[in-house]
Order: structure tokens, then sequence, then C-alpha cells
């Protein structure tokens, strides 16, 4: 049966044998770590507290929409409500997730380094993210912020009273922890391979990685400029986007979306290269056109600087410029859609099994399709004009974020948690919690499709009696999905202890981040590893009896 592909040869001294969940105990020895693993449990416990916070302002949203009249806050608190939830769910919660956990958990072991190339501008990246992180706080908890996560102006420059600065500042600081995490990641995978790891020869998830990590490091600095131009416009009154100082608002947007729609990209590709993995482990199949599927990671990539203008079609843009970002917003589907062609194709004729990761993948699959197509009706100039700013917006951008990125982020969780702890999970639970998780998304955010073609507005806390029942629906699969993303909670940290030993390998997976103990050793390798064969190697007519929990 072909489970690895690479060979091991012997390095000139033995690394230390014990991993890096014992080798040192104390807190200081964490907050002080350059261990890329423990850094990236660092990450975790952290983009979880601000994922619970966001998810508490959503419930309030979703508990007040339940009547039409607002009746439970006024609409300033409202305001704040939203923001809240966009600025952490977006800024300290969607972007870092993947990029900031499993990839400075599992990057260096894919390619057989000892860590990543800067260990020490690692562990800064994430006191940047902890900095910014706190400044959002206390924006929040000081009287908050009522300008959405966009901060659009002039009304952020002039006219909110509100922190706006302070918020401003913290997703500013932060940014620049995704800048350095990016700038690591791409000296990593350059210098730090396997030998016989050729390009070719990556995993999926690696690549997409890269093209994210060149996003990040390349547009993240538009964004802290366009935040400076704004602070510097609200505190000294400089006329750059304000009209009555002489500047442009269309300016503010221009800046913002040309990082923001890139951003989309450094949500969602990493979650692409996560169900890569998970495709081919679980269906036992070589990865149908693996170099397109590669390629595609960097078209993304490219193309996503080029239709940050279809964000601006109820501006002032002219019409012919509008023409042009409609055209380049269909062409950046294709890249997406050579991902799920080539995922079908490998799950056809495979020996699939529903494990626990599957199902999430398969979740992101259908989730991120029905995202994808509703982009599409958004990409041509006249449907947007009828549906922008209204639930049919916030539909299409959570089933891209939220059903496409968080569906992959906790499949990959699933996948290598065993690698992460050593501990297998209960896999009842974890299907149980895919399959709730799938059903309360859809019965959230479907009915908000439907809503937003019918026109009713976003950021409205009070709406017309009519729309009541698809908002009913829709706080009650918030309920359902509330529960699907708790049930994880609750069984990881059981199986912390009660979970059974889950050896080096319990999904039978190729790659070389299973050829070592879970969890690894600190330096993740006993001997360097040297890859001999492409990655997949899986064969359909494998035995596929894993080693799992099942209770």
């Amino acid at each position: 049966m072909k489970t690895a592909t690479a060979t091991v040869i012997r390095t000139s001294g033995e690394m230390a044998p014990l991993n890096y969940l014992n080798a040192e105990h104390g807190v200081r020895s964490w907050l002080l770590t350059t261990d890329h693993k423990r850094i990236g449990i660092l990450y975790l416990c952290t983009i979880l507290i601000f994922f619970t916070i966001a998810s508490i302002a959503a419930a309030m949203m979703r508990v007040e929409l339940l009547t039409p009249q607002g009746d439970l806050v006024t609409s300033e608190t409202y305001n704040k409500l939203f923001t809240i939830h966009g600025t952490l769910m977006v800024w300290f919660f969607l972007i870092p997730s993947i990029p900031a956990v499993l990839g400075n958990f599992v990057i260096p072991l894919m390619i057989g380094a000892r860590d990543v190339a800067f260990p020490k501008l690692n562990l800064l990246s994430w006191y940047l993210f902890i900095i910014g992180g706190a400044l959002a706080l206390w924006s929040l908890l000081y009287g908050g912020v009522d300008t959405g996560w966009t901060f659009y102006t002039p009304y952020s420059t002039t006219y909110a009273n509100s922190h706006v600065i302070s918020m401003a500042a913290g997703v500013f600081i932060a940014g620049f922890g995704s800048i350095l995490t990016g700038l690591n990641f791409i000296v990593t995978i350059h210098k730090m391979r396997a030998p016989g790891l050729t390009w070719f020869r990556l995993p999926i998830f690696i690549w997409s990685h890269y093209a994210t990590s060149l996003i990040l490091v390349l547009a993240t600095p538009v964004l802290a400029i366009t935040l400076a131009l704004m602070s510097l416009e609200r505190i000294w009154g400089v006329g750059i986007f304000d009209p009555k100082l002489g500047g442009d608002p269309i300016l503010f947007q221009h800046l913002f979306w040309f990082y923001s729609h890139p951003a989309v990209y450094v949500m969602i590709l990493p979650g692409m290269g996560v169900t890569s993995e998970l495709i081919t482990c679980f269906s036992r199949k070589q990865l149908y056109g693996y170099a397109w599927v590669a390629c595609a990671s960097m078209a993304i990539a490219i193309l996503g600087f080029l239709v940050w203008g279809h964000h601006l079609f109820v501006s002032s843009q002219s019409i012919y410029a509008g023409m042009v970002f409609s055209v380049l917003s269909f062409l950046v589907a294709i890249p997406s859609g050579i991902k799920v062609f080539n995922w079908t194709a490998t799950l056809h004729k495979g020996s699939i099994t529903f494990q626990t990761p599957m199902l999430y993948a398969l979740g992101f699959i259908g989730l991120f399709t029905i995202g994808g197509l509703t982009g599409l009706f958004l990409a041509s100039l006249a449907v947007d004009v009828h549906v922008t700013d209204t639930y049919f917006i916030v539909a299409h951008f959570h089933y891209i974020m939220v059903g496409g990125m968080v569906m992959g982020f906790m499949g990959g969780l699933h996948f290598w948690w065993p690698k992460i702890t050593g501990r297998l999970y209960p896999e009842f639970w974890g299907r149980m919690a895919a399959v709730i998780t799938f059903i309360g998304f859809n019965l959230t955010f479907f009915p908000q499709f439907v809503l937003g073609y019918l026109g009713m507005p976003r950021r409205y806390h009070a709406y017309p009696p009519e729309f009541q029942v698809f908002n009913v629906l829709s706080t009650a699969g918030a309920s359902i999905l509330g529960i699907g993303y708790l049930l994880p909670l609750l069984y990881f940290i059981w199986s912390l202890k009660r979970g059974r030993i889950a050896g080096p390998n319990p999904w039978r997976a190729t790659g070389l981040e299973w050829q070592t103990t879970s969890p690894p050793p600190k330096h993740n390798f006993k001997q360097v590893p040297i890859v001999t064969g492409p990655p997949y190697q899986y064969s359909a007519e494998e035995d596929n009896d894993l080693d799992v929990a099942t209770v």
C-alpha cells in the first residue's frame, strides 16, 4: 500500500526526541517561543477569541431582525454591532485563520523544513496581531465604531462619533503582521524545501499559500496607506477624501478595494488548498489535473488585483471602466471553476470515505460554488445595480467567506488535529458537526438571496413586515449554525485528554508531514527527508479502513 512520497536519510546529528508540546513548560516559554508549531497554536487560541466576540455580535443582530420593528437595540447600537461583527470577523479571523494557524503549523512540515525561514519574525507577526487586536477591542469597549468594516469616507473622516482612529490603528498594525507572515512563507517555500521537492512536487496547500503570501505582501501596504490617509484627514483635516476639503471619497473606495478584493482570495485560496488535500486523501486518488490546479492558484492571485472596480459599479465610475471590470470579473471565475471541476473529476470513481474532514471539504465545494455562481450576477452591471447594498450582497459574501473559508478551515483543523495534538477526536460527533454546520449555514444565508432580490437593504435594523418570514428563517438557521460551530470546540477540548492516540498517520495520507511523529519533534524531523516522487500517490484500490475513533 502506497502511503508515502518520500524516502529519508540520516542527518549529521539527531534531533531532539521530545515534541513541541512537552519539551518546555510554562507560559513564558510559549510567549517567547520561535517554534512555528507553537506559534500556530497561539494564533489558534487568539483567533477563537475574536471569532467568539464577532459571533455574539452576529447573534444579537439576528435576534433584532426577528421582528420588523427595531425593538431590541437602537439604530446607533445596531450600526456598532455590524461593525464589531465585520471588523473582527474579516480582519482578525477570516484573513489570518488558515495561513496563520494551519499554514504556520503545517507548511514547514509539508516541505521537510525544521522551521520557517525567520522564526523570530514569525513570533513578531503574532505580537503585532495581538497589539492590533487589543486596539480593536479597546475601540469596541470604550464606545464602539459605527462606520462598518469598510470605513467609508467621508463618514469615517468627518461625521462618525466613534473610535475610528484606534480601530483603524488596530487594523493597520495587524496588517503588518500579515505582511511579515507572507514574507516568511515566501522565503521558506523558496529556500527550505527538502531535497527532491521541486515546484511541481509541492502539495497544492503549499501552492495556495504561496499565492496567498504574494497577495499579502503586495496588497496589504495599500490598505495601510489608505487607513493612514483616512486618519490624517480625520485628525488634521487634510483634504484627501472629503469633498468639502477638496478631496474625493471615491478615491478611498478605489484604494480600499484594490486591497480588499485580493483580500477575498487571501481568505479563500488557503481553503482551496485544504480542500485539495482532503479530496485526494479521502477519495484515494491522485489529484486530477495537478498542474492546472497549481497554476490556477497563481492565476487567481494575479487576476484578483484587476477586478476591484466591480465594487464601484454604482459610483461615479465611467460606464466604460465598468464594462472592463465586468469582463475581468467574469474572467477571474475561470481559474476558480478549474479547481471545482478538477476536484469533481478527482472524486469520480474514487474510493470515497466520508470521514469528518471529507464532509467539510464537500461542504466547501457546495457552498463555494453557490457563492461563486452568484458572484457572476454581481459581475453583470445591470444586475449589480439592482442588488447593490441589499442582502443579496450579504448572502454572496458569506457563502464565499464564511461558507467557503470556514468550512475549509474546519476541514483542515480536523484533518491535522491528530498531527497537532497526537489525539483523535470522536468521529461521530465530528460528522454531526459538519452536517449541522452545512444545514445551518444554508438555512441562514440562502433566504437572504431572496431578501436581496426583493429589495431589502442591508445594515438596517428595521424593515417592512413582508420581509419577516425570510428573516425568521435566517435567525433559525443561525441558531443551528451556532451549534455546528460549538460542537468542535467541545470535542476538541475533550480529545486533548481522552482522545485515542493518533499515531503518525491515522488517515494513511501521503505527504511529508505524515512521515514524522504526532505531535512532531521540536525540529519536525529526526532525519532529513528526500522526496522521490510526485504528490498524492494514492490508489483507488487501497484499503480504506482508516484508524479513527467512531465513538
